[in-house]
């Protein structure tokens, strides 16, 4: 049996932490790059540059869900209820990330120009996205009631309020092998399907029209965590000290 030290698992949550500080500011200056792209792609802006700029966002976007991947190894737990985002953020969440469907909402609102065969290929991976998230959502149902557990940012934050025995947690005290191996199996395929639909969205998309989708999915990533931000300092202000 595996003893997992409470210290592996607190450390793996503040290492996330601190990279995802330092990812939210590349993703400031990517989507200044972005919309200046917007802005100059008729002028003196080549194809090459557009397409090295998409290059970069893409491993961006992906360097996020690798980085992700260390943290649910470590703890799947920790990203039932991460301390790196705001309370609104969390209220977001579809099984500890953005719900795929956003990614198609992000086109649509911000790509106007789609052909029909465009169009055709995104409500086909549309309709198929659909099926894997049902599939998904029942997988999580059948988690809970297996072990009848109540929903699992509440198994988190009991995950870390266990006890210390000697610097290690006893393995009969934490959560069932088997119920955490699901857990992290669910989450391990919702961030596939989470990124295997961008891509493909990707692939679909001209390179211009894919600087405007990927411009608006940074300014909603950065915009939800600035208002979640903003909403935790008024709450603190309320408060007093």
């Amino acid at each position: 049996m595996s003893i997992i030290s409470r210290g592996d698992c607190s450390s793996s949550a503040d290492s996330f932490e601190k990279f995802l500080e330092g990812w939210v500011a590349r993703q400031h200056t990517l989507l200044d790059e972005l919309l200046k792209a917007q802005e100059t792609h008729n002028n003196s802006l080549q194809e090459s540059e557009i397409k090295d700029l998409i290059a970069r966002t893409m491993a961006h976007f992906q360097e996020y869900y690798q980085e992700k991947s260390r943290v649910i190894r470590r703890n799947v737990f920790d990203v039932f209820s991460p301390t790196w985002l705001t309370s609104f953020e969390k209220a977001l969440l579809w099984v500890a990330g953005f719900h795929p469907e956003a990614a198609f909402d992000l086109v649509i609102s911000s790509v106007d120009d789609l052909t029909s065969d465009q169009s055709e290929k995104i409500g086909s991976l549309m309709g198929k996205t659909e099926i894997e998230e049902k599939l998904l959502e029942d997988n999580l149902s059948k988690i809970q009631e297996s072990v009848a557990a109540p929903p699992l940012a509440e198994l988190a934050r009991r995950e870390g309020k266990r006890q210390l025995v000697e610097g290690e947690i006893r393995q009969a005290e934490a959560v069932p092998i088997k119920l955490r191996a699901d857990m992290e199996s669910l989450v391990v395929d919702a961030d596939s399907l989470r990124r295997r639909v961008v891509q493909e969205l990707v692939e679909i998309l001209c390179p211009l029209q894919n600087v405007r989708f990927l411009a608006a999915a940074a300014k909603a990533q950065l915009r939800i965590r600035a208002s979640g931000m903003e909403r935790e300092v008024e709450q603190l202000n309320a408060n007093g000290p």
